[in-house]
């Protein structure tokens, strides 16, 4: 087509992309190509507003590596993410609800027997974490895999700290024959997420802060269930209610109680949901 203008130029895209074998990216392609043009005419986008827009982007490409992921923080800060595991995830209820996967998750963490120390070295105070993993009907889960990781006394995950070389406050554990796990970590603090970058100027632009409260990461895996990918919050945090990644969910709150000796306990129930007939294991 020749001599398009603003208001065919949709429909010329469209077209081009007609041939697209893939039923459901062809879908997504369309629908993502008409809300971008959408976009850019409800809002009278300039050029220099996109050249700005293509410049932001191609700073979070320059910043990502393989220990920082300004992507996924940028989706996060959208609320993009959420938003993405809130519809992926509608489980029955009392069923424990998923939450944001985050950029500092890693493979390959390091396994550790029931009531170790995972924190290895990891700067906090000792805190004791335990509870069970159960499905919906109440079974205990056995051998269910608990991936688990979270910040040290400073808020900076062990991917951020080079020169330590090793994991800390990060490990896999597995739950008893009775569903139940407990290990050894540091207490949960409150942390900024990386704002040196991109993301961190959108947030300053806007008025937000970089702050998430004070939480560690799960992801459960067991046979005959669905993979879970969640957190559990401390119940005495001041950011609960402005989780700059919207990520909080009443449900997965706790309560930290503090010891006599300083150190503290956590205690949390997982309850997963079976696996759909005909779907993988997870």
């Amino acid at each position: 087509m020749r001599n398009l203008d603003q208001h065919t130029i949709t429909e010329a895209v469209l077209a081009r992309q007609a041939q697209t074998a893939n039923p459901r990216l062809k879908h997504v392609l369309d629908s993502l190509v008409k809300h971008l043009h959408a976009f850019a005419r409800e809002v009278e986008l300039t050029e220099e507003e996109w050249f700005k827009g293509i410049e932001f982007l191609t700073r979070c490409g320059h910043i990502t590596d393989d220990k920082r992921q300004e992507f996924i923080l940028l989706s996060d800060v959208l609320g993009l993410s959420m938003l993405t595991v809130a519809q992926n995830n509608d489980k029955p209820a009392g069923c424990t609800e998923a939450t944001v996967f985050g950029p500092f998750h890693v493979e390959g963490a390091p396994h550790y027997e029931l009531g170790a120390d995972i924190s290895n070295g990891a700067r906090g105070i000792p805190c004791v974490v335990r509870g069970t993993v159960r499905g919906i009907d109440g079974k205990p889960v056995a051998k269910a895999h608990m991936d688990v990781w979270q910040s040290d006394e400073d808020g900076l995950y062990d991917v951020q700290h080079p020169e330590i070389g090793h994991a800390q406050a990060r490990g896999i554990v597995h739950s008893d024959s009775e569903g139940r796990y407990h290990f050894r970590s540091i207490l949960a603090v409150p942390y900024a997420i990386p704002h040196d970058g991109p993301v961190g100027d959108l947030l300053q632009t806007t008025g937000r802060h970089p702050w998430r409260p004070a939480h560690l990461h799960f992801l459960i895996k067991a046979q005959g269930y669905e993979k879970l990918i969640t957190h559990v919050f401390r119940s005495d945090d001041r950011y609960l209610d402005s989780d700059a990644v919207f990520g909080v969910r009443q449900s997965l709150i706790a309560d930290w109680k503090q010891q006599s000796d300083g150190s503290y306990i956590v205690e949390y129930d997982f309850v997963l949901n079976p696996a759909r007939k005909g779907a993988a294991d997870a």
